[in-house]
């Protein structure tokens, strides 16, 4: 985003602030789209839940991963004026609920939209069964996330060898299982991850029709990588690997969906706070802005992530330190900042920070979130 477009928001409507370009989402879409063109492109809600994204992806065209009944209805509310048979044809062909436990209370409200949904475990295909029969299921495997930022596979995810008997178990409760689905850890820089996931589904599509069962369609989740540095792989090599295995362990007409969601956001995120206190503490110099961990910088300690913080001005830099405004030692953004010589009032700025920032954040020591501005849309 322009630093210029930045500085002049932040003067104008205050800080902390987080901006959203849609312009960038539009262009990660089409990005993502471009590179898998036989993938259909479920957005993680949970990622950033704004409705603004939201309706953004869904004017594209875009299909929605959601994870609680609050993020079914983010997207609901996009729908709920078509006709009974177009909505219901939305939610089964373009909302998954992908997250493997649910509350009864959610399975019951659940039922009436007939949605596809993910489990991995026996005692999910009981509640699931009594409470949302009308549901499609996805078996949700455990893969590996060697590499990843995020890993998720020690709390989801069940073992490849009892995968099919978890399909048979739900087909005697009375469920139909669609195919299986997976997920290889948060910003996934190692592409193995994905092509061993994909060789251990294939093998389980192959042991399910031995056994009856014709499995159709494959959920190859998220974990596709935002570009934070220059260590990150390039997307379309990655996709590249991918779509050839995917082209070549599982031919049309199986389904393919994915869960893209810190890779269509991140870098549409930006965050500039201004500095409202400074010191010098053991020969470094420190600053004070009030935004923090436990608000837009929440990603810090939720997400492994770092946000490097920038100046708007230029002149010689120092290593320095950038603590949030809270009375909290944990409200630390860096101990290792290079930042010029600046003033109280002076702005900083992190850019790719529109994943997993403000999703967390809090009314913590009283602050409020940083002010949402979107533009381009």
């Amino acid at each position: 985003m322009n630093k210029k477009t930045l500085l002049d928001l932040a003067k104008t409507h205050g800080t902390p602030l987080f901006v959203i370009d849609h312009a960038e989402l539009r262009k990660n879409y089409a990005r993502f789209r471009k590179h898998f063109p036989r993938v259909q492109a479920y957005y993680a809600v949970k990622v950033n839940s704004d409705p603004a994204i939201v309706e953004t992806f869904y004017n594209l065209g875009g299909s929605f991963d959601v994870a609680s009944m609050q993020e079914f209805h983010t997207v609901y509310q996009f729908i709920k004026d078509l006709p009974a048979k177009d909505r219901q044809d939305f939610i089964w062909d373009k909302v998954i609920y992908a997250n493997p436990i649910k509350p009864i209370e959610t399975l019951r409200e659940l039922d009436r939209y007939k949605p596809l949904v993910t489990y991995d475990n026996q005692e999910e295909v009981k509640k699931i069964a009594e409470h949302a029969p009308h549901a499609g299921l996805a078996l949700r495997l455990r893969v590996p996330n060697t590499g990843s930022m995020v890993e998720l596979s020690s709390k989801f995810g069940a073992l490849p060898g009892e995968a099919v008997d978890l399909i048979a178990y739900a087909h005697d409760h009375g469920l139909t299982v669609e195919g299986l689905s997976f997920h290889v850890g948060s910003q996934c820089t190692n592409p193995e991850n994905y092509i061993q996931a994909l060789h251990l589904s294939a093998g389980i599509f192959a042991e399910a029709k031995a056994r009856g069962f014709a499995l159709q369609l494959l959920d190859i989740g998220g974990g596709f990588p935002a570009a934070y540095d220059a260590s990150v792989p390039a997307f379309a090599e990655l996709a590249k690997k991918i779509n050839h295995e995917l082209n070549r362990l599982f031919p049309e007409p199986i389904e393919i969906l994915a869960e893209p969601g810190r890779f269509l956001v991140a870098s549409a995120g930006s965050a500039v706070s201004k500095i409202i206190g400074k010191a010098t503490r053991g020969d470094k110099l420190c600053y004070y802005v009030d935004d923090g961990v436990y608000h837009t910088y929440s990603g810090i300690i939720f997400d492994h992530c770092t946000y490097p913080m920038k100046s708007f001005k230029s002149g010689p830099k120092q290593i320095c330190a950038v603590f949030g405004p809270t009375c909290d030692a944990l409200d630390t953004i860096s101990l290792a900042e290079q930042l010029p010589e600046l003033n109280l009032g002076d702005y900083l700025y992190s850019d790719t920070i529109g994943a997993y920032s403000a999703a967390s954040s809090t009314h913590f020591n009283g602050f409020p979130p940083a002010t949402v501005i979107h533009i381009n849309r």
